[in-house]
C-alpha cells in the first residue's frame, strides 16, 4: 500500500524539467547559448521587468486617461492569492520606474521606496514581485547562470555570489567578446561591465599564475550551471528588516569572517575564509526587499548608498565588490517625514525614488479584498448576507476621501462618482478635478485590515453561527473605533462615526430598492412601460403626434405617463425637456455602436420604470403586513414570490431574505418611504 502511495506522487515528478533546470556546460557552451538568447545576461532590472511584462497589461480609460492594467499585479500563478486591486495608476508608475531601470535611463542606480499608509499592500506588492522572479527563473525565457570553479587538488568552489559567467573574460577583451554575441539585439542596452568576485578573483589569479597566464586553461577549471532563484534557500531572493541594535550589524548585509577556515588558510582576508553570506550577497543577480527601511540604523543606510548608486558593497577586510540586483524598500509616513527632516540623510534621500501605494478610493475595488478574504471556500457553511462585504468596503473608503474645495456635494456622491457612476450635473472633467484637488487622498483612513478584523469578528461570534448581515458588521465597526489605536483624536473618531450613519442609510436605500424591484419583478410588464416611455418621448422631442393603436386617431404625447415615471427619479417639471433628450441621445449613441436599447441599459431611466411600476403594483403585496402578526394565506403566497425573487435574484438566503422582508416592512410601516 506505502509503495502504491510513493508510486502515485513519483508520477507526479518531472524529469525532463529537473534535467533543465540543473543544465551544465562549458564555457563555450554558455557563449552558444548567450548567442543563441542574448537576453541570458541580462540586469537584474531587466530580469525583473521581463518578468512584470510576460503575464502581459491591459488598457482602459477612466475619467479621459488611460490606464494600464498589469496582469501580473492579479497573482495568476497562485490563483489570486496576493491579488493587489484598485492601484493600477501607483502601480504604473513603479512598472514605469523598473522599465526606466531596464534601458539604464538612471532608475537603475537608485532604491525603490514603496510609501503609504498601514496596509496599502506595500508588502504584499514586494511580495508578489519576489515570489514573480523566483517562478521566472523555473521557466526558460528566465533562465540564469552561474559557474563553479573545479580546482585542481579536487576541490569544488561555487561563485559565492552567482555572478554572471561573462564575468570570466578580462574587462579589456570584454567588448569585443560582447559585440560578437551581438547583444544588442535586445531592445534595451544589455551591459557586462562588473569584475569577479573576490573570490573567485582569488581562484582566477592563482590559476593564471600556474598556468602561466594561459587563459584557455583557467577555464577548463569552469563548469557554467543553471541556477533558479529560492527564497527559501537564499539564492537570489534576500529580504533584511530592523531588529534590536545590539543583536544586528552590517556584516548581516555583505557576509563576516569564517573563523574556522582562518586556520586552514592563514589569514582573516583570504576571500577563502570569508562567508559571503550577507543578504546583499544572497540577492545578486535578483531582489532585496528591506523591510521598514527607514526603521534601521544609520549604519545600515550608509551601505545602501553605494550598493544602490554604484552597485558595490564593501565587505569586512576586502576591496569594494560588484553585485546586481533590485533594491526595494517600504516604510510608513512616520518614518519618512523623519527622514525628510532629518538633514544628515540627504544622500539617501537623493538615491530613493518614492512610489506612493496610497489606500483604495474606488469601493468596487476595496470590496474585492474582502470578497476574496471570505469566500465560501474559506467561511464554508456561513451565510454573508448581499451588501455585508460592501457596506465595510464603502465605510473605509469614505473615511479616506478629503471634503471637496470647489463641489458642493457629500463623501458619499464623491466615493460613487470615483467609483465610476455618473451623478447629475456631473462630468469626466468634474472628477478629475476632484482627484487633482486632492493630492493626499488615500494616504489616512481606516486600513482594510480593520474591517478584515471586525468581519472576522463577526463570523466567530454567536451572531455568525449560521449567517452575517450588514447590521452586525456595521455594529462591530462602530464598537471597535472606541479602542482603535491609530485613532488620534475624538473628532476623527465622531467623524468615523457619522459616516457609518451614512452607510447605514445608504444600505437601506438599496434593500428598499431591492424589494421594490423583486415586487415589480414582471419584466415583460417593465418592457412594455419602457416601449410605452421611449414612444412618447419620441414622439415629444420630435413634436409629432401619436397614433392611438385602439382607435386609429393621432394624440398628443401621454404627458401624465411621462411624469408620472420622471417624478418618481426627482425630475423637476423644468429640467424635463433635457432629460427626455438625454434618453434619446442616449437611444442613439448605443445604436451607432451597433447596440439595442432596453430598460437595464440606462441606470436612471431602469429605476424610474420599477418604482412606477411598483407603486402600481404595492397596493396587491400590503408589505406593511409582514409586520402583523396576522397574515392572511393569499398575502403570505405573495410574500412568498418575492422572497423567492430576492433569493434567485439577488444572492440572499430564506433566513436573510425574511430578514430584509421584515426590516423594509417596518420602514414602509413607519412611513420612512421616500417618495
Amino acid at each position: 500500500m506505502t509503495t502504491a502511495l510513493v508510486d502515485v506522487i513519483a508520477k507526479r515528478q518531472d524529469l525532463k524539467q529537473f534535467e533543465e533546470l540543473h543544465w551544465e556546460g562549458t564555457f563555450e557552451d554558455y557563449l552558444q547559448l548567450v548567442k543563441e538568447n542574448p537576453r541570458i545576461p541580462r540586469s537584474a532590472f531587466q530580469r525583473l521587468y521581463d518578468m512584470l511584462i510576460s503575464y502581459g497589461y491591459e488598457e482602459y480609460t477612466e475619467t479621459k486617461k488611460k490606464i494600464v492594467h498589469y496582469n501580473f499585479f492579479d497573482d495568476p500563478r497562485d490563483g489570486g492569492r496576493d491579488a493587489v486591486f484598485g492601484l493600477d495608476i501607483p502601480l504604473s508608475k513603479l512598472v514605469h520606474v523598473i522599465k526606466a531601470a531596464a534601458f539604464r535611463y538612471g532608475a537603475e542606480k537608485r532604491i525603490l521606496l514603496l510609501h503609504g499608509p498601514v496596509g496599502s499592500s506595500k508588502s504584499t506588492i514586494t511580495r508578489l514581485m519576489k515570489k514573480g522572479l523566483e517562478s521566472y527563473t523555473f521557466t526558460p525565457e528566465g533562465a540564469v547562470y552561474t559557474f563553479e570553479w573545479h580546482m585542481p587538488d579536487g576541490e569544488v568552489m561555487p561563485c559565492p555570489v552567482n555572478e554572471e559567467p561573462l564575468h570570466m573574460v578580462p574587462l579589456e577583451w570584454r567588448a569585443e567578446l560582447l559585440e560578437k554575441l551581438q547583444l544588442d539585439r535586445v531592445e534595451y542596452p544589455i551591459k557586462v561591465d562588473k569584475q569577479l568576485c573576490p573570490a573567485c578573483r582569488y581562484n582566477y589569479k592563482f590559476l593564471m599564475q600556474q598556468y602561466k597566464g594561459d587563459w584557455k586553461k583557467v577555464l577548463e577549471h569552469i563548469k557554467v550551471k543553471r541556477f533558479v532563484f529560492s527564497e527559501s534557500d537564499r539564492i537570489g531572493i534576500g529580504t533584511f528588516q530592523p531588529k534590536d541594535e545590539k543583536n544586528q550589524d552590517a556584516t548581516e548585509l555583505t557576509g563576516d569572517i569564517n573563523y574556522r577556515k582562518i586556520a586552514i588558510y592563514g589569514s582573516d582576508s583570504d576571500p577563502r575564509a570569508f562567508n559571503f553570506d550577507g543578504e546583499f550577497c544572497v540577492a545578486n543577480r535578483g531582489i532585496i526587499e528591506f523591510v521598514e527601511v527607514l526603521k534601521l540604523d544609520v549604519a545600515f543606510l550608509y551601505d545602501l548608498l553605494g550598493a544602490s548608486q554604484e552597485h558595490k558593497i564593501k565587505p569586512k577586510k576586502f576591496a569594494q565588490t560588484d553585485i546586481d540586483e533590485v533594491i526595494i524598500g517600504h516604510t510608513n509616513e512616520p518614518e519618512f517625514r523623519k527622514l525628510q527632516n532629518n538633514e544628515y540623510m540627504e544622500a539617501l534621500r537623493d538615491r530613493t525614488i518614492k512610489i506612493d501605494i496610497p489606500y483604495i478610493s474606488k469601493y468596487s475595488e476595496e470590496v474585492k479584498i474582502y470578497e476574496k478574504d471570505f469566500s465560501p471556500a474559506r467561511i464554508g457553511n456561513i451565510h454573508i448576507a448581499p451588501h455585508t462585504l460592501h457596506v465595510g468596503a464603502l465605510w473605509a473608503v469614505l473615511t479616506r476621501l478629503t471634503d471637496p474645495k470647489k463641489h458642493n456635494i457629500t463623501a458619499l456622491q464623491k466615493s460613487k462618482l470615483y467609483d465610476g457612476r455618473m451623478l447629475p450635473g456631473f462630468t469626466e472633467d468634474n472628477v478629475k478635478e476632484l482627484r487633482k484637488e486632492s493630492e493626499r487622498e488615500g494616504m489616512e483612513g481606516i486600513s482594510p485590515r480593520y474591517i478584515q478584523d471586525k468581519i472576522s469578528e463577526a463570523l466567530a461570534s454567536e451572531e455568525g453561527v449560521s449567517m452575517i448581515n450588514p447590521f452586525i458588521v456595521l455594529n462591530r465597526l462602530e464598537s471597535g473605533l472606541k479602542h482603535h489605536s491609530l485613532i488620534s483624536s475624538e473628532e476623527l473618531r465622531r467623524r468615523y462615526k457619522e459616516m457609518l450613519s451614512v452607510v447605514k442609510e445608504e444600505y437601506e436605500e438599496l434593500i428598499k430598492d431591492e424589494v421594490r424591484r423583486a415586487i415589480s419583478a414582471d419584466e415583460d410588464a417593465i418592457g412594455r412601460l419602457c416601449a410605452n416611455y421611449v414612444d412618447n418621448v419620441k414622439a415629444y422631442t420630435q413634436k409629432e403626434r401619436m397614433r392611438n393603436k385602439y382607435t386609429g386617431s393621432y394624440e398628443e404625447p401621454d404627458e401624465r405617463l411621462m411624469r408620472s415615471i420622471e417624478e418618481k427619479i426627482g425630475i423637476p417639471e423644468n429640467r424635463k425637456d433635457d432629460f427626455r433628450r438625454e434618453i434619446m441621445n442616449f437611444i442613439g449613441a448605443l445604436a451607432l455602436d451597433g447596440k439595442s436599447f432596453d430598460y437595464t441599459t440606462n441606470e436612471r431611466l431602469r429605476k424610474a420604470l420599477e418604482l412606477k411600476l411598483f407603486e402600481d403594483q404595492k397596493d396587491s403585496i400590503k408589505l406593511a403586513s409582514l409586520v402583523s402578526s396576522v397574515v392572511d394565506k393569499k398575502t403570505q403566497e405573495k410574500i412568498d414570490i418575492v422572497k423567492n425573487r430576492l433569493i434567485r435574484n439577488f444572492g440572499y438566503n430564506e433566513e436573510s431574505a425574511t430578514d430584509v422582508l421584515n426590516y423594509v416592512a417596518s420602514i414602509f410601516a413607519r412611513g420612512d418611504q421616500k417618495e
